[in-house]
């Protein structure tokens, strides 16, 4: 089972072979991913947001319709709205970007380097922690009856005490429930595993 330990692991792996900072996007659907993690710096996360560059991100394309790894300067990617000139601005002078997963639960990230372009063995290395990051969060096809009508009338907005008296099972069983389903769905919380179980429509 996957744990937040083991998440952290891999990103401190990550984090040695991009020098200037990745974005990760882990099982993207319906536009959201399950989680994210970043280390760019805050300038450019401001100006990406603020000027809504998501729509136009050659990457965010590119990851969408190809699996994969490929170089920012690769020839063959378009980028029609210069985002990659505005990269360089923010120092992110040379990056790559990793595509894997089915499209309706698609990761994709990019590592970004200072000085210089990747080597294939750190392209090579980038994709294996990906892919590895992404099989590690997969998320399960189901809940059991139980954690899903204890979320349910936690959703709901009962309180433990009502959604025991509810269900007919002690307090104590119902908060068990609960911290089942947050394993599960991997979430630090009941409302975030509450709005993921909603995301992935398992409740």
């Amino acid at each position: 089972m996957v744990t937040h330990a083991g998440i952290e692991i891999e990103l401190r792996k990550l984090a040695k072979i991009a020098p200037a900072g990745y974005f990760i996007g882990l099982h993207i659907r319906f536009t959201s991913p399950l989680m994210t993690f970043q280390t760019y710096d805050q300038a450019w996360l401001d100006h990406y947001t603020e000027n809504g560059y998501a729509l136009r991100d050659p990457m965010v394309a590119w990851g969408f319709s190809t699996e994969g790894v490929i170089r920012w300067s690769d020839p063959s990617l378009p980028d029609p709205f210069g985002i990659f000139d505005e990269t360089r601005r923010y120092g992110l002078n040379y990056g790559m970007t990793v595509s894997c997963g089915p499209i309706k639960s698609r990761t994709i990230a990019s590592a970004a380097h200072g000085e210089r372009e990747f080597t294939d063995d750190e392209m090579a290395m980038f994709a294996t922690l990906i892919h590895r990051m992404h099989a590690m969060t997969e998320l399960p096809q189901d809940l059991t009856r139980a954690q899903i009508e204890a979320l349910k009338h936690i959703a709901g907005g009962d309180r433990h005490a009502a959604a025991a008296a509810k269900l007919g099972i002690s307090e104590s069983a119902l908060k068990a429930r609960l911290n089942s389903a947050r394993i599960r769905l991997m979430a630090r919380t009941t409302a975030e595993a509450i709005q993921r179980a909603k995301d992935y429509r398992l409740i």
